[in-house]
């Protein structure tokens, strides 16, 4: 099944923020007391978060200029339009306890799954790329393959396999997991981790060799008629308003996941928003390609990551649910794609000096740091379906059942039991 994500964007009541506020933050504590029970009831959501915008140090430049919104993000199995219906019918009470303070939702007396779902619809804001770091899992098929891991290596461990081939090893597991009627799914489908899709990289790599003149021209064009002329970021993180940095890190580090949610401004311009809107492009290109098995360029950490342009294209949001602290994820990033992540967020307002869209920027470690802090959103609710796996545990556990079901060589069989 295709996994999917929405975002909302809308206005809040004017002198509703801090109640708001105060109601995200039972729905975190609700969450971190396992007491959620209306995300866990639907089954389909990984993650979900709430986060206020334009409210206090939680907006780079004045927030008195903005109107405070509420920012609503779901990522979830299957059809949209399906999603919203039944989230909109079975989770009303959370729905109506938040978006009650928000402009344009259905008084009490007009609440019912029909207005529930238009309003969210009406208020969606397009995707503008996705990332998933294990595509096609399902959150029942991540927990069940979970469970069935455990059982195997539960099983292992009660007996000794001295001088007991692999082959036969493997061969007892399957007899004993078959046996226990929690795994019956086994015998109902086989899965497979998704391939790299070679002709589809064939054709990117073609397009960009032949775009490759007019490329060389956009790169010098920005470079010398706008970088040149950009107001660079140059704080460094001691320089940062202190009591913000602590706010945000008191929503980190509680799980083995973690989120992050930033929001930056456009340069005005329409070879910034071409420039911006080309590397999303090339973006979903990649992801649909080549980030099909749990790496986004090497990053081997991240179960979703999105952005999305808002207000006419003039915002970006960006979202990502990751493994580890924050300084490993974007140390991370900085490694392996900076050139990626310079050459989408160099086109926001205020981001380190950058040279010819790809270089510069990110790569510049330090202030890059604290311009990722700067531009962070404190995220006031935040939801995970199995917060103790990492993704590599996710893709790794399907390996393993897919393995199991198979007749495998005694090297094969080998390679299968050091999986678990």
């Amino acid at each position: 099944m295709r996994q999917n994500s929405i975002t909302v964007v809308v206005p809040i009541v004017q002198g509703k923020v801090w109640e708001l506020l105060l109601r995200l933050a039972e729905i975190n504590k609700e969450i971190d007391r396992g007491t959620a029970s209306e995300f866990e009831q639907l089954g389909v959501v990984h993650f979900a978060r709430w986060l206020v915008i334009d409210h206090g140090k939680s907006y780079i430049d004045d927030p008195t200029k903005r109107h405070p919104k509420l920012v609503f993000v779901v990522d979830f199995d299957g059809n949209l339009a399906e999603f919203v219906a039944k989230f909109c019918s079975e989770s009303s009470n959370t729905i109506d306890s938040v978006f009650c303070f928000c402009e344009g939702y259905p008084s009490a007396e007009n609440r019912n799954p029909q207005n529930r779902t238009s309003y969210l619809q009406r208020n969606l804001v397009k995707d503008a790329a996705v990332y998933i770091g294990a595509p096609g899992r399902t959150v029942k098929q991540i927990k069940q393959e979970r469970e069935l891991r455990d059982a195997i290596r539960s099983f292992l461990d009660s007996k000794s396999w001295v001088g007991v081939s692999a082959k036969s090893i493997h061969q007892q597991v399957k007899s004993h997991v078959l046996a226990d009627s929690r795994f019956d799914f086994l015998n109902k489908s086989t899965v497979s981790l998704p391939k790299i899709n070679i002709p589809g990289l064939v054709l990117v790599g073609l397009i960009l060799i032949l775009l490759l003149p007019l490329i060389i021209v956009w790169l010098l064009i920005v470079h010398f008629f706008y970088e040149v002329k950009d107001k660079n970021f140059t704080m460094k993180r001691s320089g940062l308003d202190s009591a913000y940095m602590t706010e945000l890190e008191s929503y980190e580090d509680f799980k083995y996941q973690n989120q992050f949610s930033q929001l930056v401004d456009m340069k005005t311009g329409w070879v910034r928003l071409a420039t911006i809107k080309a590397m999303f492009l090339l973006s979903r290109g990649l992801i649909k390609t080549v980030f099909v098995q749990g790496k986004l360029m090497g990053i081997p950490t991240i179960h979703f990551a999105k952005w999305v342009m808002f207000e006419d294209n003039s915002r970006v949001l960006f979202f990502s649910n990751f493994d580890g602290s924050w300084q490993q994820y974007l140390g991370d990033f900085i490694d392996n794609s900076g050139w990626g992540l310079t050459g989408i967020f160099s086109n926001t307002k205020v981001f380190p000096k950058t040279n010819f869209l790809l270089t510069g920027g990110a790569y510049d470690e330090e202030h890059f740091l604290a311009w990722s802090r700067n531009s962070q959103v404190v995220t006031q609710a935040w939801y995970a379906a199995y917060p103790d796996l990492s993704i590599k545990n996710v893709n790794n556990n399907t390996k393993i059942r897919s393995l199991l079901m198979q007749s495998l060589s005694e090297r094969q069989a080998k390679k299968f039991l050091k999986l678990i």
